[in-house]
């Protein structure tokens, strides 16, 4: 379920400020953050995040096409490793 248009986008304050900071310094570092929720606004494209996704940081440069999404859409959570049993039945034929 989206947000009410009234509210707007969630943008964290805090992490909007360090963009801000990033830019008229024109420092080139990621910015870590934990704040998977924030939505991404015109503001972070050009910007190197480093997102955490609860076991370590995943690196995102965003781009144009990133706006309006969630930053942690692009830092997934859990690792797909197969599905279990297709391995011993292919080896016993």
């Amino acid at each position: 379920m989206s947000r009410s248009h009234r509210k707007g986008p969630y943008v964290d304050e805090r992490l909007l400020a360090k963009v801000e900071r990033h830019q008229r310094t024109n420092n080139r570092q990621p910015i870590r953050t934990w704040s998977r929720d924030c939505t991404i606004v015109p503001e972070f494209v050009g910007q190197n995040f480093e997102i955490h996704n609860g076991q370590r940081f995943q690196k995102l440069y965003v781009t144009e096409d990133m706006v309006g999404h969630k930053l942690g859409e692009f830092a997934p959570t859990r690792m797909f490793r197969g599905h279990s049993g297709g391995k011993g039945k292919a080896a016993a034929k």
